[in-house]
């Protein structure tokens, strides 16, 4: 495999990682009641909302220019994050796309010339791979405690994200006739 092939493939398996996240933060956000987005189990315990919010400012601040300029950003207020600030369910989903598609963009302003760019996040220095993946973890990090926050308020109408509870021999045998194939694990069929 090529370098560029490697690039390439690496930044479209990132693509789809993040875009799966995103899809359970979404699926969480729609078994939610209004008032579920802003329960705290205690006050140490960050909302849904918070913890969107977060997320809506660390990706812009991580995204925004990326390339050139450092990805904490002066302008950012990372303790006001975690705050009581969203108000309201649209509120909270304008901001969740909003961080999103600065990430999303980002990422499809990568090419050949600019991969092996150094970008900084906090004066420490990364590579593109680098920074990728430490995002991604950071992300899926909070989206899990989302999800959590999710199993919690709904209890027993929760509907499952993944493979649901008993179903794991089904699940299996239904990806196994399929046989060997291509194709990324959160494609869906």
């Amino acid at each position: 495999m090529s370098i560029k092939s490697f690039e390439s493939d690496y930044l479209s398996s990132a693509i789809k990682q993040f875009q799966y996240y995103k899809r359970l933060g979404e699926s969480t956000f729609d078994q939610l009641d209004d008032g579920d987005l802003h329960w705290q189990m205690n006050e140490e315990v960050n909302s849904v909302a918070m913890i969107v919010q977060h997320l809506w400012g660390n990706m812009r601040s991580r995204w925004t220019n990326f390339l050139e300029t450092d990805g904490e950003k002066d302008w950012r207020n990372r303790d006001q994050e975690f705050e009581l600030v969203i108000q309201d369910r649209g509120e909270m989903l304008s901001k969740w796309e909003e961080g999103w598609n600065c990430l999303f963009q980002a990422l499809r302003s990568v090419n050949e010339e600019n991969f092996n760019t150094v970008i900084y996040i906090r004066n420490q220095a990364h590579s593109i791979t680098e920074a990728v993946n430490r995002q991604m973890m950071h992300y899926a990090y909070h989206i899990g405690q989302i999800v959590y926050i999710g199993k919690l308020r709904k209890g027993a109408d929760w509907k499952s994200l993944s493979i649901p509870r008993g179903k794991s021999v089904t699940y299996n045998q239904e990806k196994f006739k399929k046989g060997k194939h291509g194709g990324h694990f959160t494609d869906h069929g």
